[in-house]
């Protein structure tokens, strides 16, 4: 089985499509489900995709995540500027964390502008939409070494 790529969205996640369609479009999570599998298959990799609105279900993903896969792409949501919980589970990760948001944080609400998550974070994808999650597994497979 190949290496999986997990990757982790936060609360109100499932509502893409339908939510807020000007500020976070038409894209539904089950399409960016499909075309992150494709990616990662393309790469080599498997994938786990979860999405879940418990910080402590995120809490829990994170932890079976930490060793023994390619990465972490994780889209915190709502969880970003208030979660030091997330952030914990995430420092103990051992493969790289690409922290991604489907829209520019830093122009948005200016509370929004601070991240917890990206203190665990090596690379941070915002404001590309669900283009972002691609970008982050193309990201992932970039580190491989060479054998």
């Amino acid at each position: 089985m190949p290496t999986p790529v997990h990757i982790l969205n936060g609360p109100n996640l499932n509502l893409l499509g339908e939510r807020e369609p000007a500020t976070y479009g038409a894209t539904t999570l089950e399409e960016i489900r499909l075309a992150c599998q494709k990616r990662a298959a393309a790469h080599g990799f498997g994938l786990e995709f979860l999405q879940s609105n418990h910080e402590g279900g995120l809490i829990d993903a994170v932890h079976r995540a930490r060793r023994d896969s390619a990465g972490l792409i994780i889209n915190p949501a709502g969880f970003t500027s208030t979660s030091i919980a997330l952030l914990d589970a995430l420092l103990t990760v051992e493969t790289p964390i690409v922290e991604v948001h489907l829209t520019n944080l830093h122009h948005r609400e200016t509370w929004r502008h601070h991240s917890f998550v990206s203190k665990a974070a090596s690379v941070v994808i915002m404001g590309a939409g669900p283009h972002g999650y691609l970008l982050a597994i193309d990201h992932l497979a970039s580190l491989r070494t060479v054998e």
